[in-house]
């Protein structure tokens, strides 16, 4: 089965940067290390060849703020791709393209339903659009301690309670691969006149196949925001945004997206862009085929061992699954994600997300290989004596389910207001001014605006405990935290 994606594809950027560069121009422009000249040695022997191609915002090489050219044609050549009315390059990484969602889709004031495991950067574009969310809750999984994902029930019983939200913006799939029935959802938001955006960072490889779920354009959603660098073959920061014209405004998402998007952006970001949508374009189903091949051998292998769980289908039997992300239950064996994550690690293998129960591990296209069987061959070996030293299952740490929370100051107010700072400890009942998030994945356990309780408190520090890493509020110790004056 051939795996060489490496034919003559046509890729407009990709091939417009090459030409300039055989045209040997000598830059009197910028960057300032001149095609590589002054660049300091070792970090141009790593960089290699790449570095006589980051080249600065030429007009023969097309403006990604008002595309005439190659960026144009390969931003259209993505929207055909992936069946959108138009495509915007987001090189800030998904973070921009959800930003940009919200603002595209909603005016300062609108409410937004939104589930409230949402990743922490739709927070900040309500901040940045003045938005009002309206939370809802996703179903939780007992036996793997994780959520999952949203019922088209609970968002109709939301819209049909709250007639003055806006829009809808749903995760899916989430980090585990779960994906919810965005096809029921959107029949529901339409319906109702309502926006249906998606948060699909960890679904750019969907759509490709029927062996993966469907994608949220395939599925009617008006807007989807992609990490294209997360699952297929482009550069990390590189994302892109997809939009339906029919209830969103295709000028106001230009206009948007040029708001959000540096006035520099990289070529090497956007070139990568251009080629991986010509893989996918060319190869998109075979690309599939071997990353569920890949995923499957690896899956097959831990479902050998006993008492440990490998998340499959019929775990959520209400959702699909992308089986490209394994997600291995450990705690039967008294072991926390986190130390199987570390013992991976001290094994030459590095994971994609560890939480107290659980270790994910991501398969991707690039994984069908003798690199990644040998890699295999240690991951096997590292569950093995875990096997052999394992102990009883310790207490669950309920992650989501009843971490409620009560805003009391809207989200925007709380951070453009007054903060002070004050022990962690002693911050029960005022009101959070900053975000905190245990990264990955990235979800929010309090927001600005929402009030502390003791719950928050005692998960923040039994999570830091475990050695997760913390995102968001300005002291990662959490020994102080900022709240509103």
């Amino acid at each position: 089965m051939s795996k060489n994606y490496n034919e003559n594809l046509h890729m407009p950027l990709v091939e417009a940067v090459l030409q300039y560069k055989n045209d040997n121009v000598y830059p009197l422009h910028t960057p300032g290390h001149k095609g590589g000249r002054g660049m300091e040695p070792s970090l141009k022997q790593l960089l290699g060849e790449s570095v006589n191609v980051d080249v600065s915002l030429m007009s023969e090489l097309d403006d990604i703020h008002e595309p005439e050219s190659y960026i144009k044609e390969a931003q259209d050549l993505a929207a055909q791709t992936y069946k959108s009315d138009a495509c915007f390059w987001a090189v800030n990484g998904t973070s921009q393209a959800i930003h940009a969602m919200l603002m595209i889709a909603c005016n300062p004031g609108d409410k937004v339903l939104v589930p409230r495991n949402a990743h922490r950067s739709v927070a900040g574009g309500l901040i940045l659009g003045g938005l009002k969310a309206v939370y809802i809750e996703p179903e939780y999984d007992e036996n793997f301690g994780i959520l999952t994902q949203v019922t088209p029930e609970t968002i109709e019983q939301a819209l049909d309670k709250d007639s003055e939200i806006k829009a809808v913006l749903i995760t899916s799939p989430n980090y585990y691969g779960i994906a919810a029935d965005v096809e029921k959802i959107a029949d529901i938001c339409h319906a109702r006149n309502k926006v249906l955006l998606v948060d699909e960072a960890h679904g750019p490889h969907l759509g490709f196949s029927k062996m993966l779920p469907p994608s949220a354009m395939e599925c009617g959603a008006d807007a989807c925001a992609q990490s294209t660098h997360k699952i297929v073959g482009a550069m990390t920061q590189c994302s892109m945004l997809q939009i339906k014209k029919d209830r969103l405004d295709i000028e106001r998402a230009q206009d948007v997206m040029s708001v959000l998007t540096t006035t520099s952006p990289n070529y090497l970001l956007m070139m990568s862009l251009d080629a991986a949508r010509a893989q996918l374009q060319a190869h998109g189903q075979e690309m599939i085929e071997h990353a569920v091949s890949a995923a499957n051998e690896l899956r097959d292998m831990l479902k050998d061992f006993v008492g440990i769980q490998v998340l499959d289908s019929e775990d959520v039997p209400n959702f699909t699954l992308d089986r490209t992300k394994i997600t291995v239950h450990v705690s039967p064996w008294g072991y926390t994600g986190i130390e199987v994550g570390d013992a991976l690690r001290e094994a030459g293998v590095a994971v994609e997300l560890v939480d107290p129960e659980n270790v994910l591990l991501l398969i991707s296209y690039a994984d069908d290989n003798a690199d990644f069987r040998a890699a295999k061959a240690r991951i096997k070996a590292v569950f093995e004596c875990l096997e052999q030293y394992k102990q009883p299952a310790k207490e669950k740490l309920i992650i989501g389910k009843h971490m409620l929370t009560q805003s009391s100051v809207l989200l925007r107010d709380a951070f453009y207001g007054s903060k002070e700072k004050i022990a962690f400890a002693e911050a029960v009942g005022r009101v959070c001014a900053e975000q905190i998030s245990f990264y990955p994945p990235g979800i929010p356990v309090v927001l600005p605006g929402e009030i502390i309780t003791e719950e928050i408190v005692s998960y923040c520090q039994k999570m830091k405990s475990l050695g997760l890493p913390v995102s968001g509020p300005a002291d990662s110790s959490l020994e102080t935290i900022r709240v509103v004056k």
